[in-house]
C-alpha cells in the first residue's frame, strides 16, 4: 500500500502518524498530527515530561502488533499553546517500499467524571470475598489509587509493602506522584490512563523506594470499582534487570565492539532523526572522513594484533581531540567519521588539523609512528547524506594522492 493512500487522513481531526519501526522516522503525518507536534521529533514526543510507553525502541512492538495485542503510548504534544498529553493507539500495516509501518492514532480525551471517588475517603479493606483473596494473596505488588484525590494511594498489598519498603500506613499516606520519579508530571498521564477501558500493554516508569533507590517498573493501571468506590488498580512488575540487559544490548548494537566508538548504523540513526536535508543554514554540520595511512603495511609487517592497537589508540585520540557535542564513528576497517554539529568549514578544518597533528605524535611500543589523511566537507542546505559523503570522500582521495598526512576540504 503506497503512502499516498493515506492522504485522505488529512481531512479528519484525529492526529495520525505513520512511522518506520526501524529508523523511527515519520513517513506520513496528517494535518492534525502536524498541528500538535509543532517542531517536536518522534523521540521528543515519546520521551517528553508527560510521556509513557511500554518499549523504548519501536521495533520491539512489531511482534506484539502482529498478534493484534492492544498497545498504547502516551505522548507529550502541544495543545492550547502548552504541552499536553495525547494517547496513541498502535496498529501495524505494510507500505511499499518501507515494509512494516506502525500507525499511531491519537485517541480523543474522554471525561473522567466517572472516576470521582464515591466513598474512598472512608475506604476500608474487607477480608472476605474474591477481591480480598485476589488483592491480599497476589505475589505481584498491587496498589489501589484514587485519581480524584490527587493520586492518593488508598491500599497496598503485602507484596507492594515489601517491594517499596514501607509500612502499610506509611505507603497509604502517599500519593502516586511521590513514588514516581516523574513527580507531579505523572498526574496528566494518570488522567489519560483513567479514561482508557483497560486491556492495553503495560507502561514503563521509574519508581522510588523507601531507601531512596529507584527501580524500573512495568505497571498495568486501569479503572476498577470496589465496594462502590471507583478507583484505579495498579499492578507493578519489577523490570530493572530486563532494562539493564536491554541497555547493554542496545549499547552493543550501536557501538563498534573493538574501539567502543559509535558505529555506522548509529550514524544513520542520528542523521535520519535530524533530517539533514531540511536543516536551517545555522544548524548545518560538517563531516570529517579520517583514514589511517599505510594501514595494510602495518598489518602485513607487524601483525593484526598490532594493527588493532593502532585502531584503538587512534580512536582514543579522535575522542580526545573532538569537542563535547561531536560524534565519533568507526566507519569500517581503518576509516573513521566525525560529525561536527553547528560547525563552519573553517572550524572543521581546525579540528581536523588538530587531529592530524595529534595522531602524528602517537607512540606505540614496537611500532613506528603512523599518520592519517582527512577529508573535510560542510553539509549544504538540501544536500543528501550520500552527496555529502561523495564530496568528503573525494577530498580524502585528494589528500591521499597528495602525499598523505594531509587535511583537504571539499
Amino acid at each position: 500500500m503506497p503512502l499516498t493512500c493515506f492522504d485522505a487522513l488529512n481531512y479528519i481531526k484525529t492526529p495520525v502518524w505513520l512511522i518506520s519501526p526501524v529508523s523511527e522516522h515519520i513517513l506520513f503525518a496528517n494535518t492534525a498530527a502536524t498541528d500538535v507536534m509543532r517542531n517536536k521529533t518522534v523521540n521528543e514526543m515519546r520521551t517528553g515530561i508527560y510521556s509513557a510507553n511500554a518499549q523504548s525502541a519501536l521495533s520491539m512492538y512489531v511482534p506484539d502488533l502482529k498478534t493484534d495485542q492492544e498497545i498504547i503510548e502516551i505522548w507529550t504534544v502541544w495543545r492550547n499553546e502548552q504541552e499536553s498529553t495525547l494517547t496513541c493507539r498502535l496498529t501495524l500495516t505494510q507500505c511499499e517500499p518501507h515494509g512494516d509501518v506502525i500507525i499511531f492514532e491519537g485517541i480523543a480525551q474522554q471525561t473522567t467524571s466517572g472516576l470521582k471517588a464515591s466513598r474512598s475517603a472512608t475506604y476500608q479493606r474487607k477480608k472476605q470475598g474474591f477481591y480480598a483473596r485476589f488483592f491480599l494473596t497476589n505475589s505481584a505488588p498491587m496498589l489501589l489509587i484514587d485519581p480524584a484525590r490527587d493520586g492518593l494511594i488508598v491500599d497496598a498489598n503485602l507484596a507492594a509493602l515489601n517491594f517499596y519498603g514501607y509500612q502499610h500506613d506509611e505507603l497509604c499516606n502517599k500519593h502516586t506522584w511521590e513514588i514516581n520519579t516523574l513527580g507531579r508530571d505523572i498526574m496528566p498521564v494518570m488522567t489519560e490512563i483513567a479514561s482508557l477501558p483497560g486491556g492495553h500493554k503495560p507502561l514503563n516508569f521509574v519508581h522510588r523506594l523507601a531507601d531512596g533507590s529507584t527501580r524500573h517498573v512495568q505497571t498495568y493501571a486501569g479503572p476498577i470499582e470496589i465496594y462502590g468506590d471507583k478507583l484505579m488498580l495498579c499492578i507493578i512488575h519489577d523490570i530493572t534487570e530486563q532494562k539493564r540487559l536491554e541497555q547493554e544490548l542496545e549499547h552493543a548494537a550501536l557501538r563498534d565492539s573493538m574501539t567502543g566508538l559509535l558505529n555506522r548504523r548509529q550514524f544513520y540513526i542520528i542523521t535520519e532523526q535530524t533530517n539533514p536535508a531540511h536543516l536551517p543554514a545555522q544548524e548545518q554540520f560538517s563531516l570529517l572522513l579520517v583514514d589511517t595511512d599505510h594501514f595494510k603495511n602495518i598489518n602485513d609487517v607487524f601483525g593484526h594484533l598490532k594493527g588493532d592497537e593502532v585502531l584503538i589508540s587512534l580512536s582514543r585520540t579522535l575522542e580526545a581531540c573532538s569537542r563535547k557535542d561531536d560524534f565519533v564513528f568507526r566507519w569500517g576497517g581503518e576509516e573513521f567519521v566525525i560529525l561536527l554539529p553547528r560547525t563552519s568549514l573553517d572550524a572543521a578544518m581546525q579540528v581536523a588539523e588538530t587531529i592530524r597533528a595529534a595522531v602524528a605524535h602517537i607512540t606505540i611500543p614496537g611500532l613506528p609512528r603512523f599518520t592519517v589523511s582527512i577529508g573535510v566537507a560542510r553539509h549544504n542546505q538540501g544536500e543528501s547524506i550520500d552527496d555529502l559523503f561523495k564530496r568528503v570522500d573525494d577530498a580524502l582521495y585528494r589528500a591521499k594522492n597528495n602525499g598523505r598526512n594531509k587535511v583537504l576540504a571539499a
